[in-house]
């Protein structure tokens, strides 16, 4: 596929506002053009407008819109279309059905069980792409080595024929009559759409190409089978990505069909692989702000990609570029909110618009850029206002900038909108910092490559603030992604899974099966036009060391085949290199997996750029632009019109047809010989701050120190070696000011939320006058804020010369799987002594005077084994590897606050660390007040009380009195029940991170969760009681247990919302060879306008499941049944959420412990809602006996033993409607994803995996 002399090509990215196109003309001339998406009343299809517009303006003939297009004229067409992206977010694709193992129809619907935002009580998912659900009778198993189950023989047992190497057991076969009889059901309903899952068909494919062979031959028009779509392993990520298959590609077919119609021949349609841009060899940070959101990728030599990310609420696994997209665009709205500016995440759309549309709109980045000048309305196109036919309005943005300065009479209105400006810029810098700082890259080191409409217009002033010297443009930056396909290489990918080690015995094995995808690639590629010489591969294998998730996708690229590896490359040395780079150290004695094989085939374009030669100045005229130093004379440019080599010291404005750039006062713009802009960044001088409140710079230092504790995190998951902290991501960070009160905590794990402010104070009032510089503390003891035994913190003070003590204080909270005790993973369920749970540690001195002091600790981690039972820490190497991450990561955050320090001065910054907890203070504050008010008004009373019981009885009890006029409040725990003999005793510190999360939540808008959160609040809890018990009781389960009960007691308080499941449903199973540990969803309360959800984690958890594959793939286990729990959500206007059912046949001999409440008492109901069902543990033992296990216990149990766990439903809303209810339970609206904007990309990912801890 090559330049095709004498032929029009084009390239056309459709979006969903406009239509780029990029037109390659006969003569090696170029075009572009910008055009709506959608614009009826002109044309139908905008893409057929655009090729039709360029023919008829170049050939000089006439090209009916109602006839199609002469194709004999066009060389080829790339396209690239947002109709199935369009579809997903609007839910408007092909009415689908899914085929999936019995036993799992609501897999999708639970997923990973964790809710995508940790602070909104009403959990709104997007509902799953299917209607309707057909369950088969089919089972296949993992053959596992040393399987004591007393089964019958399988119905056929499969050798290690399948594509990963795996023995596999058939144990319930196809019955293809009941599945014929399904599908034909579904087709009489309409559905002509089948996705099909069927459990570890990534490895063996039989079943599914059975039933697809027989959906195909019933009718059905699309049948998308997972094992084709994506064969990778892990059921709910396959399962997403052939459910989004089955329901967008009929939809792409459709537009497709409908573009071609448009043409008297169809020419080639290839898919769009995205380019990017390399300047002067340096790495390259890709800066796309549009109108909604900003897109930020980086680039340095090779495309950074990721192969599984979430689109429109759908987790998918498919190969794509690392693109990270906030919530921070030139449409994004603005607020002043708390004291403090606000930009997003709300966008005004494309309809209405910015407020200066004319439409109506509200007050936007676009309107802020508008009135500082950096917008002229006159070189914009009059296509604005009711008809479509006005200019920009400068005074309807002024009027809304004068509705939000009322009672700011101190700032003029040009100061707020520059302050809007500043916001919205250090809301891009900080994924740009986790891109790069937070990956061990020096952001100062990459070239900033801005493209997008309104890039230009933030690029100098986001490059100064990251440090960068350079800012690109490309001259077609308005229609890059355009550009970019007519540039690109076409990509085909192809990948199997593997389940092999990496080692010369099995080198054989790889080298045929990369032979074998080799050709495949080859192939397709060949029959889309590419000679051979055009052709390149890479072999991609997805490796990870033995018993670790962290898999990596490895190339060879640079490390050649040798002896002692496989002929494709020295893959070993190039993952222990990647994986060096990227956690900080290897695992040299540990064996390397290959999870998958994955070849990929480029066809090489061979277009290139061409070079326009430009005469004249391009200056038009001057004009004043507002900058920190106020109005400035400011030169405008046509961007067209100037000359190559042409120099534009700032500041000055460049306009083209698509898009406007500013040159900052303190740079100088430079117009290459291809005529692209390049801006040379000079520093920021305005760097002088002072300790009084700006409310600007309020803003600018909440996003700089969440930074810090984010960039900490980033450290501590690259460093550490156990899974729990650098897979499972169990860990929090956070910057604490010199009194111990929290500044940032990130991520926002609802357990960890204010009690490391606990324990830093406690360190403080304790050994306060002996730590020097040098010194690190670690502490897990409940007395001194900690949670549990296993989250051990690690403190770090921050010195500065010139100051006798700590001007900060930075520290890192882990969950350790091992610390000692009674049973491994320090989560016994019957303890009933803090010795019985494992090391504890108060105020010792992991480092002291820079020294790491090893043996010490050692001693410590072992000294468990001195108490009856109990035994030393199981895992002392991960335990000292982790605790050295953690200090590292201490590190981390000491050097940035130092950094922060030396840039702003540290009576700045200790300054505006109190105003951020100001204004938490305030948004609470805030809270109360209007709480105080609505209550004062239905009832007269400024108190209200709730009280809930834990199963054995034990009440806990809250009175809250509210003061309206100070907007404070005294929460009095008195009358809470008694310390228990057990381990649902909950330290403090427990309780003040429950009333943290609950205030979060109330508040209902993004605050800085700091210490000024519990500033108004006044807390009373009883010693000696459940919530502040005495110092070696038992506290394991007041930590996941305990701590949703306050929640419940809360809200049941406040009335906000009915009581969720109340319970983390913990389950542990081990014996001596291996251990898991897993917490279970249930069903969400229902509260005021909405449904609870069902199979959700809710409040002080969110931790994800593992999937049923690899579930089966590692331990001794058949998940046989896991689906939701129908009925359990208590009735009412609006229903509880349903709980789930989980049942686990066990294979081996284990030691099952369970660890759970509301078994005998059931989640609320408020306003005439019903309760919710309360959970149920049973035993189904092999020999037929089922017992009832209670909410607490461990037993031991026998191959073919079944453990059942039914979790508890959530509580129901207001009155049911009697006559109604049966109805409204079959109606089932139908969710599109989240109106408000969502981010996407890996930092996106993994805060969201932190999250869900």
């Amino acid at each position: 596929m090559t330049e095709t002399e004498g032929k029009f090509d084009f390239a056309i990215d459709r979006g969903g506002t406009f239509t780029d196109v990029f037109a390659r003309l006969p003569d090696g001339r170029e075009r572009v053009l910008k055009l709506l998406s959608h614009d009826p009343q002109n044309y139908k299809d905008a893409p057929t407008e655009g090729i039709r517009r360029v023919l008829e303006e170049e050939t000089g003939q006439a090209f009916p819109r109602e006839q199609p297009v002469e194709t004999s004229l066009i060389g080829w067409i790339r396209m690239g279309t947002t109709v199935a992206t369009n579809a997903l977010l609007e839910r408007q694709g092909e009415r689908t059905a899914l085929l999936v193992t019995k036993g799992f129809k609501d897999l999708l619907h639970i997923g990973t069980q964790a809710r995508p935002k940790l602070f909104d009580l009403e959990v709104a998912v997007p509902d799953v792409l299917y209607e309707e659900v057909i369950e088969v009778d089919e089972r296949v198993v993992l053959r596992q080595d040393g399987c004591q189950l007393p089964r019958k023989e399988p119905k056929r047992l499969l050798p290690p024929v399948c594509s990963t190497g795996d023995s596999l057991e058939v144990w319930r076969e196809l019955d293809m009559q009941r599945v014929e009889d399904d599908l034909r059901g579904v087709l009489s309903r309409g559905i002509h759409s089948l996705a099909v899952l069927l459990l570890h068909s990534y490895t063996w494919s039989a079943h599914e190409k059975a039933v697809g062979s027989l959906a195909r031959r019933l009718g059905f028009t699309q049948v998308s089978l997972s094992s084709e779509v994506m064969p990778m392993v892990r059921a709910v990520p396959r399962g997403y990505t052939v459910c989004a298959d089955a329901y967008l590609t009929p939809k792409i077919r459709q537009y497709l069909k409908g573009f071609t119609s448009d043409c008297l021949s169809q020419p080639p349609v290839l898919p769009p692989p995205l380019s990017q841009l390399q300047t002067e060899n340096k790495p390259v940070i890709g800066f796309d702000m549009g109108g909604t959101s900003t897109d930020v990728s980086r680039y340095a030599g090779h495309y950074e990609h990721v192969f599984e990310a979430t689109t429109a609420g759908v987790t998918l696994q498919a190969p794509q570029l690392d693109i990270n997209t906030v919530a921070a665009g030139g449409g994004s709205r603005l607020f002043f909110r708390s004291g403090m500016f606000v930009v997003g995440p709300e966008s005004a759309g494309a309809h209405p618009g910015p407020a200066c549309y004319r439409k109506g709109g509200p007050l936007t980045v676009t309107d802020a850029n508008l009135a500082l000048g950096r917008l002229l309305p006159s070189y914009f196109p009059r296509i604005f206002g009711p008809g479509e036919d006005e200019p920009l309005s400068s005074e309807e943005t002024m009027e809304h900038f004068q509705q939000v300065m009322s009672g700011k009479s101190e700032m003029s209105m040009e100061e707020v909108a520059m302050g809007f400006i500043r916001v919205a810029n250090e809301a891009m810098c900080r994924p740009i910092r986790a891109l790069t700082q937070a990956k061990g890259h020096d952001t100062s080191q990459h070239v900033l490559a801005c493209f997008g409409g309104a890039g230009g217009q933030h690029a100098c002033a986001i490059a100064q603030a990251l440090g960068m010297k350079t800012v690109f443009i490309h001259k077609y930056s308005g229609v890059l992604s355009a550009y970019g396909l007519a540039l690109a290489d076409v990509v085909e990918e192809v990948q199997e899974p593997c389940s092999l080690q990496y080692n010369p015995r099995s080198f054989s094995e790889l080298d045929h099966r990369v032979e074998q995808l080799t050709q495949r690639c080859t192939e397709t590629l060949r029959d889309r036009g590419f000679s051979s010489s055009q052709i390149t591969t890479e072999v991609f294998l997805h490796l990870r060391y033995e018993k670790t998730d962290c898999a990596l996708m490895v190339t060879a690229t640079g490390y050649p085949g040798n002896s002692r590896s496989c002929k494709s490359g020295d893959f070993r040395s190039a993952f222990t290199k990647r994986y060096l780079q990227e956690f900080g150290f290897t695992i040299p004695d540990r064996p390397i997996m290959v999870d998958d094989i994955r070849v990929r085939g480029s066809g090489k374009s061979g277009i290139k750029s061409v070079t326009n030669t430009k005469m004249g100045s391009g200056i038009l005229k001057a004009t004043t632009c507002y900058f920190e130093d106020g109005y400035l004379d400011t030169s405008v440019y046509l961007w067209e019109e100037l000359p190559c080599d042409h120099n534009i010291p700032g500041p000055a404005i460049i306009i083209d047809k698509n898009s406007t750039i500013l040159v900052e006062p303190s740079c100088v713009a430079h117009l290459t010989e291809g005529g692209d802009v390049c801006i040379a960044v000079g520093s920021d001088p305005h760097c002088l701050l002072g300790t009084e409140l700006n409310t600007v710079q309020l803003s600018i230092f909440s996003h700089r120190f969440m930074s810090i504790a984010e960039q900490m995190g980033r450290v501590l998951q690259r460093t550490s070696i156990s899974t729990n902290i650098k897979e499972r991501l169990d860990f929090s960070c956070a910057l604490f000011g010199p009194d111990g009160g929290l500044v940032s905590n990130a991520p926002h794990i609802p357990v960890h939320l204010g009690a490391m402010q606990e324990t830093v104070q406690y360190q403080i009032k304790s050994i306060g006058s002996i730590i020097k510089e040098g010194d690190v503390i670690l502490s897990n003891h409940p007395c001194a804020g900690g949670s549990h035994l296993p989250d051990l913190t690690v403190i770090t003070p921050v010195f500065r010369s010139g100051v006798s003590g700590p001007v900060f204080f930075v520290a890192s909270r882990g969950h350790h799987a091992d610390i000692g005790g009674i049973t491994p993973g320090s989560m016994p369920p019957h303890s009933t002594s803090l010795q019985q749970e494992g090391a504890v540690f108060t105020s010792f001195k992991l480092v002291t005077a820079g020294v790491f002091q090893e043996e010490a600790v050692t001693e410590a981690l072992m000294a468990p084994a001195q108490y009856p039972d109990c035994s030393g820490t199981r895992n002392l190497h991960d335990n000292l590897s982790d605790l050295r991450a953690q200090v590292a990561a201490n590190q981390r955050g000491s050097t940035l606050v130092g950094e922060l320090i030396d840039s702003y001065g540290l009576a700045v910054v200790q300054a505006y660390m109190g105003y951020i907890q100001t204004n938490a203070e305030l948004a609470v504050r805030d809270m109360l007040k209007e709480f105080a008010r609505c209550r004062q008004k239905q009832t007269g009373s400024l108190e209200v009380e709730a009280e809930d019981f834990m199963d054995d009885g034990t009440p806990i009890r809250l009175r809250v009195q509210i003061n309206e006029n100070e907007g404070s409040a005294v929460f009095d725990f008195t009358g809470t029940g008694t310390e228990v003999w057990g381990n649902c005793n909950a330290p403090r510190a427990i309780t003040f991170s429950a009333l943290i999360y609950c205030l979060r939540c109330m508040v209902g808008q993004d605050i800085p969760l700091n210490q000024g959160c519990l500033t108004p609040i006044k807390v009373i809890i009883p010693s000696g009681s459940i919530l502040q018990p005495s110092q070696n009781a038992a506290v394991v389960g007041g930590n996941v247990l305990t701590s949703q009960r306050v929640v419940d007691v809360i809200f049941r308080a406040f009335e906000v919302c009915s009581a969720s499941q109340g319970c983390m449903n913990n389950v542990t199973f081990g014996s001596e060879g291996s251990g898991y540990y897993e917490t279970v969803a249930g069903g969400a309360g229902a509260g005021p306008g909405w449904t609870g959800r069902s199979g959700v984690h809710s409040h002080m958890t969110n931790t994800r499941i593992t999937d049923p594959e690899i579930l089966e793939k590692r331990y001794p286990v058949v998940l046989e049944h896991f689906s939701l729990r129908p009925g359990s959500g208590g009735a009412g206007e609006y229903r509880g959420g349903d709980g789930v059912i989980r049942k686990l046949l066990f294979r081996n001999k284990v030691v099952l412990s369970v660890l759970t409440e509301r078994r005998s008492t059931r989640p609320y109901g408020l306003h005439g809602g019903d309760c919710g069902a309360s959970g149920l543990n049973q035993l189904h033992r092999a020999d037929g006996r089922v017992l009832n296990l209670g909410a607490k216990t461990s037993v031991s149990l026998e191959p073919g033993d079944m453990f059942c766990l039914y979790t508890p439903g959530g509580g129901g809303y207001g009155e049911e409607d009697k006559q109604t209810a049966g109805a409204g339970r079959l109606l089932k609206k139908r969710r599109r994803f989240n109106d408000n904007f969502s981010e996407r990309g890996s930092v996106f990912e993994y805060r969201m995996a932190q999250e869900g801890v």
